[in-house]
């Protein structure tokens, strides 16, 4: 069965924003939500700064990521998603995010800034294609 993750229309939005301002620098979030039976529903954006201020890599800060699990813990929410942007690459993750997808097993959402494109995935024996589907 094929993994989904839900967003809304303005969480999606949220993130295209936030990837074209950020632009030509990567830009990265944390989705914090809820995963039952292959879906993962987002119900929160964090958006993160990319510390490694790069085109071509993210990093969010070991501050930022705790106070993201911190709100995500008061809030009763997991993080279920990483979010980030490639401002000039196509919305398919890099030999770098499949190394990063090793250590952090949940559904990468990426945006194209070139394609306008949103695409998600998730790494099990292989990089899979996460269905996206977008509520009102």
């Amino acid at each position: 069965m094929q993994k989904t993750i839900i967003l809304s229309q303005s969480q999606k939005q949220i993130l295209i924003d936030h990837a074209k301002k950020c632009s030509p620098v990567e830009s990265c979030a944390l989705l914090f939500g809820k995963e039952e039976f292959n879906v993962s529903t987002v119900k929160e954006i964090f958006l993160t700064e990319n510390t490694k201020n790069s085109p071509v890599n993210f990093n969010i800060s070991n501050e930022e990521l705790l106070r993201g699990y911190q709100e995500a813990e008061r809030k009763g929410l997991d993080i279920i998603g990483i979010f980030h942007s490639h401002p000039h690459s196509e919305a398919s993750p890099s030999s770098t995010d499949k190394k990063f997808m090793m250590i952090n097993p949940v559904v990468w959402v990426i945006f194209s800034n070139v394609q306008d494109k949103l695409n998600a995935f998730v790494l099990e024996s292989e990089i899979t294609p996460v269905l996206i589907k977008i509520q009102a």
